[in-house]
């Protein structure tokens, strides 16, 4: 076991009543990219059908108040993987070239000592497979990162996002345009096999892989742990031609929506067809953030990808493991449960029967019941959330709130400072379209207090002060 630094400051590490099993309990991860929680056909999508993540659904469990930790990708990616707040290792925003990240205040990679599931799993015998996007390290100009499989992975399969064997993308739009090549420098890095492929099959590559790891681990007869992280359903969309649609952008983030459903099938119907693997399975799939404008969709929530609002940090979310979940929960809905990505690590570790090591303190909480149908329990911490130092300015809105705490029904937005309270009761109110912090102004003193405090407890990033570069100017034509 590597070593891990003892972090103190907020961490709360909950232990609630211990769920076991006969046999060490197979784990797979689906972690979306750029998905709105309104996306999948189960959960209210009605311009395509999501037939094989609703099929998971109609035999298990969707969450309907799950939060993702972070509304962009390598915070969120962070604090799946270790169940702390992202800002405790500086991944504040999406990880890029070395000196946009300095200006940010943001990390080139993440540190290895971080507490990652993926290391305690491993270590106590599991087989451990990632296979899709990383961002966690090794991007853009960043190739000395850290390799996937430092991290406790014994295979890994990645894209322009992270080191070691990967999978670059052809893109075709089938209109007679050349063809063009995905890479953000990847290809420049070294450090790993690269395979190049249509756009519109990398997921399948993704999906290709983790099935022969499952197979391979089966065959061990060892328990398994795998991510499945596509690099769908983010742009650019590039679908196979008989999915485009009228070439629209919501029309081509359809078509690769639902490719990815079709390709992330195959996944599921093997785990299906083996009653070994059926029985003691479980199958998470969830969005690391919200949906990009004019592509998916957040369904009844404010705001979307980048944003504090529920649009930018709400995800869908379905377990699906008919051996381990309860039988009463088996194709239900919980409405109830309000939780959070990082109380996944803390939660799996109890349902694989994994202590944790001493020196870890989460942030997350164990919920392993919930997770497993057995309770409806929600988080005793609030949720705290802090918006990447490049975003306080995005889609048109030129000042998003810099912080957001949910606790209970409540949820309140601020500037770093405690400045321009927005508060929202979600219970009646979850598109929130009315700001009652004048009628409420205990909670909005106590709940400004806490997030604020919070923040200040977490290493400072640069978003007070970073601003966007500014274009480089043409040179002026000399005149004749």
């Amino acid at each position: 076991m590597r070593p891990f630094t003892l972090l103190l400051a907020l961490s709360f590490f909950c232990c609630l009543t211990t769920v076991s099993h006969a046999a060490p309990p197979n784990m797979i991860l689906v972690f979306i990219d750029d998905m709105g929680w309104g996306d999948f056909s189960c959960f209210g999508n009605t311009d395509i059908e999501t037939e094989n993540i609703d099929a998971l659904a109609a035999e298990g469990i969707r969450f309907e108040q799950f939060y993702v930790n972070s509304p962009i990708c390598s915070p969120s990616r962070c604090a799946i993987s270790t169940g702390q707040y992202p800002q405790r290792w500086r991944i504040n925003s999406y990880l890029a070239h070395r000196k946009l990240n300095e200006d940010r205040g943001v990390a080139n990679w993440l540190d290895p000592q971080a507490p990652m599931l993926s290391d305690m799993l491993h270590d106590a015998g599991y087989a451990t497979g990632h296979f899709g996007k990383w961002h966690l390290g090794g991007q853009r100009d960043v190739g000395e990162a850290p390799l996937i499989t430092e991290y406790g992975f014994d295979k890994s399969l990645t894209n322009f996002e992270g080191l070691g064997p990967r999978v670059l993308a052809i893109c075709d739009a089938h209109d007679g345009s050349p063809l063009r090549r995905h890479t953000l420098g990847s290809d420049q890095l070294g450090r790993g096999k690269i395979i190049w492929e249509d756009r519109s099959l990398v997921t399948q590559s993704f999906t290709q892989a983790a099935l022969d790891f499952v197979k391979k681990s089966q065959k061990a007869d060892k328990p398994f742990y795998v991510n499945v992280w596509p690099d769908d359903v983010h742009g650019p969309y590039y679908p196979p031609e008989a999915r485009r649609g009228d070439g629209s952008r919501r029309e081509l983030y359809l078509g690769v929506l639902d490719t990815m459903d079709e390709q992330l099938g195959e996944l599921f119907d093997y785990v299906k067809s083996q009653p070994e693997l059926k029985d003691n399975t479980l199958i998470l799939v969830c969005s690391d953030n919200g949906p990009d404008r004019d592509a998916g969709s957040a369904g009844p929530f404010r705001g979307m990808k980048t944003m504090l609002y529920e649009g930018g940090v709400r995800s869908p979310l379905v377990a699906w493991g008919p051996g381990l979940l309860a039988k009463d929960a088996r194709g239900s809905v919980n409405t109830e449960s309000v939780f959070s990505a990082i109380d996944l690590v803390p939660s799996l570790l109890d349902i694989s029967g994994v202590k944790k090591p001493d020196e870890v303190m989460f942030d997350g909480e164990n919920l392993a019941g919930t997770l497993l149908g057995k309770a409806e329990d929600s988080r005793q911490q609030p949720l705290y959330f802090r918006r990447p130092p490049d975003r306080d300015g995005f889609y048109g809105v030129e000042d998003l709130p810099d912080l957001a705490i949910r606790d209970g029904d409540w949820k309140l937005l601020c500037e770093y400072d405690g400045a321009d309270p927005q508060l929202y009761n979600l219970e009646s109110d979850r598109g929130e379209t009315k700001n009652v912090a004048e009628q409420h102004p205990n909670v909005v003193k106590e709940m400004t207090k806490a997030v604020v405090d919070w923040h200040n407890s977490m290493p400072p990033d640069n978003g007070d002060t970073w601003q966007p570069p500014k274009p480089k100017r043409k040179p002026a034509k000399a005149k004749s």
